[in-house]
């Protein structure tokens, strides 16, 4: 582990968002659908925290949430004794150049008639970082070499570059700045194989020689699980488990997990597994457990019950992620039994 459990970086707390859907019809009342209900966890100085799911679980929108590009419906995020939620206009965009993002798809990310030096001299321009052009200049090169790439780049379009020097670009833009965290958003899955060992290779050389704080985002439990110090499962926007990825991965408690981690399926959803058309949880219910038309292993509680989100093996919710404890949503998650339960 690379955590100091006295540092961290971020904190969020309970947040939730809430999308409209759009009418079917003027005589219908108008529906919500939850995207990401009541999720709280901390991202410790110096770690890879992995947030990992199947499409749709509200991954994505809970990273775009922390950058602050989608606004949450209740919750809070808390950095440098700031919650970002509650910022606007300047205040926000001071603070913004401490958190960057690397997006999922490095063709659409970059601006195809920026050269390679508009692209990534322009976090020193908006922020007004270096105006020494001569400083600025070396700090190109520097960062060019940094992610893999050759100084004499710079001058060269987008489309110039694979797939997996373009997303080089994009990561040598996000960490211009020296961010205190970077969110990663699906970083590698639109590269071939090979290429992905090599971004993935970069991040945990960032992580490692830099010490920089990551929340990255993944299907990928293989790519996950080489990266994270820690891991956090969403379904249907709710956290079912969380903890050390080593003991999330060699121990999964929620029958999701399980079969996510079993299956081993490239697109994140697991193959034993049918998916249903019914709207039960977050969207419909959100105390209740999303994942209950799924769950081989339901009992009568599930039905009318808030699953418990505890620390495995005892009844007690986990107050602070720091250090992180392995925790989960569930009645009786493998097998165990509460404390009343065993006498």
């Amino acid at each position: 582990m690379r955590t100091s459990p006295d540092e961290t970086v971020l904190e969020i707390r309970h947040l939730t968002k809430i999308f409209a859907r759009p009418r079917t019809s003027i005589f219908r009342p108008p529906e919500q659908q939850v995207a990401v209900y009541d999720v709280s966890f901390s991202l410790p100085k110096g770690s890879i925290v992995g947030l990992i799911g199947e499409t749709g679980s509200g991954k994505t929108t809970l990273g775009r949430m922390v950058m602050r590009l989608v606004d949450p419906t209740s919750g809070s995020i808390h950095f440098d004794g700031n919650d970002l939620t509650r910022l606007r206009g300047r205040s926000l965009r001071t603070l913004r150049k401490r958190f960057q993002m690397v997006f999922q798809d490095p063709y659409s990310s970059l601006n195809p008639r920026m050269t390679v030096r508009q692209t990534i001299e322009e976090p020193y321009l908006v922020h007004g970082v270096l105006p020494d052009k001569s400083q600025r200049r070396k700090a190109l090169e520097s960062l060019l070499l940094k992610v893999g790439l050759d100084p004499a780049d710079l001058d060269r379009l987008p489309g110039e570059f694979s797939g997996g020097g373009r997303q080089r670009i994009g990561i040598a833009r996000a960490i211009a700045l020296s961010p205190d965290f970077l969110v990663a958003d699906e970083p590698v899955s639109s590269l071939d194989v090979s290429i992905q060992a090599q971004i993935v290779n970069l991040f945990a050389r960032l992580n490692r020689e830099d010490n920089m704080t990551f929340l990255f985002i993944s299907h990928d439990l293989n790519v996950v699980s080489y990266l994270s110090d820690y891991v956090l499962v969403l379904y249907r926007g709710l956290n079912v488990e969380s903890g050390p990825v080593e003991e999330v991965f060699d121990r999964p408690l929620h029958p999701y997990t399980r079969l996510l981690v079993s299956s081993g399926s490239p697109n994140g959803r697991p193959t034993e597994i049918a998916s249903t058309d019914t709207d039960s949880g977050p969207g419909q219910s959100p105390p209740l457990c999303p994942f209950f038309d799924r769950c081989p292993e339901r009992v009568d509680a599930c039905r009318n019950e808030p699953p418990p989100f505890r620390i495995s093996g005892t009844t007690e919710p986990p107050v602070m992620q720091i250090p992180w404890m392995h925790a989960v949503s569930c009645h009786s998650p493998l097998g165990e039994t509460l404390p009343h339960e065993k006498e």
